[in-house]
């Protein structure tokens, strides 16, 4: 196993981690033996979020007795310091430790980050809770370029997650900086939601960019974390045979694959349309219907909601036919 100095946070981590979303198609028994057999491969870093129904409560059951083991990384929604301080409780109680190392601001656009940093913000939380000794170091989230950008600034920022894959490559330019500033630079979403059939492919792609600190690709059983594990271990350069087969890939999903850049923003209507492709990723590909739906709904505005001024259309850089992508989320959804 690699491990990596996970930028200014100090912490030493496996260069695969473990994503967390999927714990919530298995039980808590098969959490235990899948948290068992990482161990003992030398894969130290999990992470999960308050969001993932029972994510956080699978795996606070899986690790006692092997807690001090691993380095864990969750994650709020919370905006506001009254919220995050009750989510950080919450996690504390689900994972039942004393302590979180990472603890991280879920997801967030421009406007929430302004929100978390202003007085009464989130983020006072999330210090007086370092202080307190309950979480170790600071991170933050984001789809938004926009949000990469602005954390790049921030001191108190240890860890940007961030998507990063074959087809998502937008980001970059960005990663690289995070190596620059000392920041550890957490790639999310490595199959692109599953969109990339082949994750040996997809994580060598990622583990030949040095800026990567750590990769976390879901797993739910270990036979997905033995064919994850042995493409990390694959450190030979990329062959041209694999090249050519990105290139095949990034032309095939390019006519109708969501980068999340943001650019087709605003919606004339109010609709988050990266959000839309986000959620139809989560029912078609990780098998988690029913948390897509509860999410999907929980946004407001749906794809059905889209009114076909074709404006989003005219500023996609991938000239992504939107409209039609939508009625297609719409009917998966059903609204």
């Amino acid at each position: 196993m690699e491990y990596r100095i996970l930028g200014k946070t100090g912490l030493k981590i496996s260069r695969m981690g473990f994503g967390g979303i999927p714990i919530q198609r298995i039980d808590a028994a098969g959490t235990k033996d899948l948290m068992r057999w990482l161990r003992d491969k030398g894969v130290n870093y999990i992470d999960t979020a308050r969001g993932y129904t029972v994510s956080e409560e699978y795996l606070g059951q899986a690790l006692e007795g092997i807690r001090d083991q691993f380095v864990i990384a969750t994650k709020s929604m919370a905006r506001t310091k009254e919220a995050m301080a009750a989510d950080i409780d919450i996690s504390l109680k689900n994972l039942r430790t004393d302590y979180i190392d990472i603890y991280q601001i879920h997801n967030a656009t421009p406007a929430d980050v302004e929100t978390v940093t202003a007085p009464g913000g989130a983020l006072e939380a999330l210090q007086e809770a370092k202080q307190a000794g309950k979480i170790g170091h600071i991170g933050i989230t984001a789809h938004s370029l926009d949000t990469f950008k602005l954390a790049l600034d921030f001191d108190w920022v240890e860890t940007i997650m961030f998507p990063y894959n074959i087809v998502e490559t937008q980001g970059q330019e960005l990663i690289a900086k995070c190596t620059q500033r000392n920041i550890g630079f957490i790639a999310m979403k490595p199959l692109a939601g599953g969109a990339i059939e082949d994750a040996t492919l997809a994580l060598r792609f990622l583990c030949a960019d040095e800026n990567v600190t750590v990769v976390i690709p879901g797993m739910a059983e270990i036979r997905e974390a033995e064919q994850n594990l042995a493409a990390m271990e694959n450190t030979a350069p990329l062959t041209p045979d694999e090249l050519s087969a990105m290139d095949t890939l990034r032309a095939t999903l390019g006519t109708h694959f969501c980068r999340r850049c943001n650019y087709c923003a605003p919606c004339s209507v109010g609709i988050s349309i990266p959000a839309m492709f986000l959620m139809e990723g989560y029912l078609s590909r990780y098998g988690l219907a029913d948390w897509a739906r509860m999410r999907y709904e929980g946004l407001g505005k749906t794809a059905s909601d889209c009114i076909e001024c074709g404006v989003c259309e005219s500023r996609c850089p991938y000239n992504l036919p939107i409209r039609e992508m939508l009625k297609s989320v719409a009917r998966k959804f059903g609204k």
